[in-house]
Protein backbone atom coordinates (compact mmCIF):
# COMPACT_ATOMS: atom_id res chain seq x y z
CA UNK A 1 0.00 0.00 0.00
CA UNK A 2 3.11 2.77 -0.07
CA UNK A 3 3.14 2.81 3.91
CA UNK A 4 6.37 2.02 3.96
CA UNK A 5 10.13 2.11 1.77
CA UNK A 6 13.31 0.84 2.20
CA UNK A 7 15.86 3.12 4.27
CA UNK A 8 18.89 1.38 4.05
CA UNK A 9 20.78 -1.86 3.90
CA UNK A 10 22.55 -3.86 6.78
CA UNK A 11 24.98 -6.59 5.23
CA UNK A 12 22.78 -6.54 2.28
CA UNK A 13 19.61 -6.88 4.18
CA UNK A 14 16.59 -4.74 3.27
CA UNK A 15 15.33 -2.09 6.33
CA UNK A 16 12.34 -0.60 5.99
CA UNK A 17 10.56 2.22 7.67
CA UNK A 18 7.48 4.41 7.19
CA UNK A 19 7.23 6.17 3.99
CA UNK A 20 7.66 9.72 5.25
CA UNK A 21 5.83 11.66 2.12
CA UNK A 22 2.71 10.31 2.59
CA UNK A 23 1.43 12.55 4.99
CA UNK A 24 1.71 15.55 2.74
CA UNK A 25 -0.10 13.73 0.21
CA UNK A 26 -2.69 12.47 2.26
CA UNK A 27 -3.39 16.29 3.24
CA UNK A 28 -3.04 17.63 -0.37
CA UNK A 29 -4.14 14.36 -2.78
CA UNK A 30 -3.66 14.50 -6.37
CA UNK A 31 -6.25 13.83 -8.79
CA UNK A 32 -6.08 10.02 -9.88
CA UNK A 33 -5.61 11.52 -13.68
CA UNK A 34 -3.00 14.01 -12.32
CA UNK A 35 -0.97 10.80 -10.61
CA UNK A 36 -1.23 8.88 -13.73
CA UNK A 37 0.01 11.31 -16.44
CA UNK A 38 2.92 12.45 -13.65
CA UNK A 39 4.45 8.84 -13.43
CA UNK A 40 4.37 8.34 -17.15
CA UNK A 41 6.34 12.43 -17.41
CA UNK A 42 8.07 11.32 -14.90
CA UNK A 43 9.64 7.89 -16.32
CA UNK A 44 9.99 10.38 -19.78
CA UNK A 45 12.10 12.77 -17.80
CA UNK A 46 14.38 9.96 -15.77
CA UNK A 47 15.37 8.02 -19.23
CA UNK A 48 14.68 9.93 -22.38
CA UNK A 49 15.32 10.42 -25.38
CA UNK A 50 14.10 6.52 -25.43
CA UNK A 51 12.21 4.52 -27.93
CA UNK A 52 8.41 5.07 -27.41
CA UNK A 53 8.25 1.27 -26.74
CA UNK A 54 10.91 1.32 -24.46
CA UNK A 55 8.82 3.68 -22.21
CA UNK A 56 5.57 1.75 -22.88
CA UNK A 57 7.78 -1.20 -21.69
CA UNK A 58 8.50 1.03 -18.66
CA UNK A 59 4.50 1.87 -18.23
CA UNK A 60 4.22 -1.66 -18.00
CA UNK A 61 6.13 -2.20 -15.28
CA UNK A 62 5.15 0.81 -13.14
CA UNK A 63 1.82 -1.30 -13.56
CA UNK A 64 2.57 -3.49 -11.03
CA UNK A 65 2.93 -1.02 -8.53
CA UNK A 66 -0.91 -0.50 -9.19
CA UNK A 67 -2.14 -3.20 -10.22
CA UNK A 68 -5.96 -1.94 -10.12
CA UNK A 69 -5.03 1.28 -12.64
CA UNK A 70 -3.68 -1.17 -15.48
CA UNK A 71 -6.17 0.40 -17.98
CA UNK A 72 -5.87 3.84 -17.03
CA UNK A 73 -2.24 4.10 -16.70
CA UNK A 74 -1.92 2.75 -20.24
CA UNK A 75 -4.17 5.31 -21.28
CA UNK A 76 -2.33 8.14 -20.19
CA UNK A 77 0.28 7.29 -22.12
CA UNK A 78 -1.29 6.78 -25.11
CA UNK A 79 -2.31 10.22 -24.38
CA UNK A 80 0.94 11.46 -23.39
CA UNK A 81 2.78 10.08 -26.25
CA UNK A 82 -0.02 11.48 -28.67
CA UNK A 83 -0.42 14.60 -27.46
CA UNK A 84 2.27 15.65 -24.82
CA UNK A 85 5.69 14.44 -25.23
CA UNK A 86 7.64 15.48 -28.54
CA UNK A 87 8.72 13.01 -30.65
CA UNK A 88 10.89 11.98 -33.92
CA UNK A 89 11.31 8.78 -35.62
CA UNK A 90 14.89 7.83 -36.55
CA UNK A 91 15.94 5.10 -39.08
CA UNK A 92 12.33 4.01 -38.28
CA UNK A 93 12.65 4.27 -34.73
CA UNK A 94 10.06 6.73 -32.97
CA UNK A 95 11.95 8.23 -30.24
CA UNK A 96 10.08 10.33 -27.54
CA UNK A 97 10.99 12.93 -24.75
CA UNK A 98 9.85 15.82 -22.54
CA UNK A 99 8.39 18.94 -24.60
CA UNK A 100 10.33 20.85 -22.55
CA UNK A 101 13.75 18.73 -23.19
CA UNK A 102 16.66 20.11 -25.05
CA UNK A 103 18.35 17.26 -26.92
CA UNK A 104 19.49 19.59 -30.06
CA UNK A 105 22.69 19.69 -28.62
CA UNK A 106 23.88 18.10 -25.87
CA UNK A 107 27.43 17.88 -24.32
CA UNK A 108 29.86 15.43 -25.92
CA UNK A 109 30.96 13.25 -23.64
CA UNK A 110 35.25 12.79 -23.19
CA UNK A 111 37.22 10.08 -22.34
CA UNK A 112 36.48 6.42 -21.52
CA UNK A 113 34.24 5.27 -19.14
CA UNK A 114 33.38 1.21 -17.88
CA UNK A 115 29.38 1.66 -16.96
CA UNK A 116 26.95 -0.95 -15.06
CA UNK A 117 24.73 -2.85 -16.81
CA UNK A 118 21.48 -1.14 -15.31
CA UNK A 119 23.45 2.30 -16.24
CA UNK A 120 20.52 4.78 -17.92
CA UNK A 121 22.98 5.06 -20.75
CA UNK A 122 22.62 0.67 -21.31
CA UNK A 123 19.42 -0.47 -19.68
CA UNK A 124 17.15 -0.10 -22.31
CA UNK A 125 18.63 -2.48 -24.63
CA UNK A 126 16.49 -1.25 -28.12
CA UNK A 127 17.99 1.74 -27.90
CA UNK A 128 21.31 0.60 -27.41
CA UNK A 129 21.12 -1.59 -30.20
CA UNK A 130 19.95 0.87 -32.73
CA UNK A 131 22.22 3.74 -31.54
CA UNK A 132 25.94 1.54 -31.08
CA UNK A 133 24.97 -1.48 -33.80
CA UNK A 134 25.37 -4.17 -31.25
CA UNK A 135 23.76 -5.94 -28.68
CA UNK A 136 24.94 -5.84 -25.16
CA UNK A 137 23.84 -8.63 -22.75
CA UNK A 138 23.98 -9.27 -19.03
CA UNK A 139 25.10 -13.03 -19.13
CA UNK A 140 25.34 -13.29 -14.83
CA UNK A 141 22.59 -15.68 -15.15
CA UNK A 142 23.23 -17.44 -18.16
CA UNK A 143 25.42 -21.32 -18.33
CA UNK A 144 28.94 -20.46 -18.30
CA UNK A 145 28.92 -22.46 -21.56
CA UNK A 146 26.89 -20.42 -23.42
CA UNK A 147 27.77 -16.60 -22.09
CA UNK A 148 29.35 -14.77 -24.95
CA UNK A 149 30.71 -11.79 -23.13
CA UNK A 150 31.16 -13.08 -19.23
CA UNK A 151 29.77 -13.09 -15.86
CA UNK A 152 29.37 -9.83 -15.54
CA UNK A 153 30.40 -7.58 -18.23
CA UNK A 154 30.61 -4.20 -17.80
CA UNK A 155 29.82 -1.90 -21.03
CA UNK A 156 32.90 0.51 -22.15
CA UNK A 157 32.16 3.78 -23.80
CA UNK A 158 34.94 5.92 -25.73
CA UNK A 159 33.17 9.74 -25.99
CA UNK A 160 29.72 9.17 -26.98
CA UNK A 161 30.16 5.64 -28.22
CA UNK A 162 30.09 2.06 -26.93
CA UNK A 163 33.26 -0.02 -28.04
CA UNK A 164 33.38 -2.98 -26.45
CA UNK A 165 33.21 -4.51 -22.99
CA UNK A 166 35.05 -5.68 -19.45
CA UNK A 167 35.15 -7.81 -17.08
CA UNK A 168 36.66 -6.91 -13.85
CA UNK A 169 37.71 -8.99 -11.16
CA UNK A 170 40.07 -8.83 -7.89
CA UNK A 171 42.46 -11.11 -7.72
CA UNK A 172 44.57 -11.84 -3.91
CA UNK A 173 41.35 -10.27 -2.30
CA UNK A 174 41.17 -6.54 -1.24
CA UNK A 175 42.94 -7.72 2.46
CA UNK A 176 45.88 -9.00 0.99
CA UNK A 177 46.70 -6.37 -1.58
CA UNK A 178 44.88 -7.74 -4.44
CA UNK A 179 45.03 -6.59 -7.75
CA UNK A 180 42.75 -5.30 -10.24
CA UNK A 181 42.33 -8.13 -13.38
CA UNK A 182 40.53 -6.58 -16.64
CA UNK A 183 39.51 -8.50 -19.36
CA UNK A 184 38.61 -6.47 -22.50
CA UNK A 185 37.13 -7.21 -25.26
CA UNK A 186 36.30 -4.31 -28.34
CA UNK A 187 33.17 -4.45 -30.82
CA UNK A 188 34.73 -5.14 -34.54
CA UNK A 189 35.75 -2.29 -36.15
CA UNK A 190 37.41 -0.86 -32.92
CA UNK A 191 41.12 0.38 -33.33
CA UNK A 192 42.58 -0.14 -30.07
CA UNK A 193 44.33 3.29 -30.08
CA UNK A 194 46.72 4.99 -27.72
CA UNK A 195 44.13 7.57 -26.45
CA UNK A 196 41.88 4.69 -26.25
CA UNK A 197 44.42 2.60 -24.57
CA UNK A 198 45.44 5.39 -21.59
CA UNK A 199 41.53 6.52 -21.24
CA UNK A 200 41.02 3.02 -19.98
CA UNK A 201 43.88 2.88 -17.96
CA UNK A 202 42.74 6.30 -16.38
CA UNK A 203 39.51 4.47 -16.17
CA UNK A 204 40.43 1.23 -14.60
CA UNK A 205 42.94 3.58 -12.07
CA UNK A 206 39.36 5.40 -10.98
CA UNK A 207 38.16 1.48 -10.35
CA UNK A 208 41.49 0.57 -8.16
CA UNK A 209 40.92 3.61 -5.96
CA UNK A 210 37.21 2.91 -5.34
CA UNK A 211 37.66 -0.22 -4.33
CA UNK A 212 41.07 0.95 -2.16
CA UNK A 213 43.64 -1.29 -4.34
CA UNK A 214 45.84 1.92 -4.91
CA UNK A 215 49.40 1.10 -4.58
Amino acid sequence: RGEARVTRRVSGVRLYGPAPHLAALRGRPLPLEDRLRGAVHLLAALYAPLPEASLGYLVSLSGFGLPHLRPELRAAFRQAVREELHAETVDGLRYVWPADGDVSAPATPRGVRIVGPFDPLVWDRRRFAHLHGWTYRLEAYTPAEKRQFGYYALPVFQAERAVGWANLRVEGGRVEGGELRADVTWVPGVRETGALRRGLEAELERYRRFLGLEG
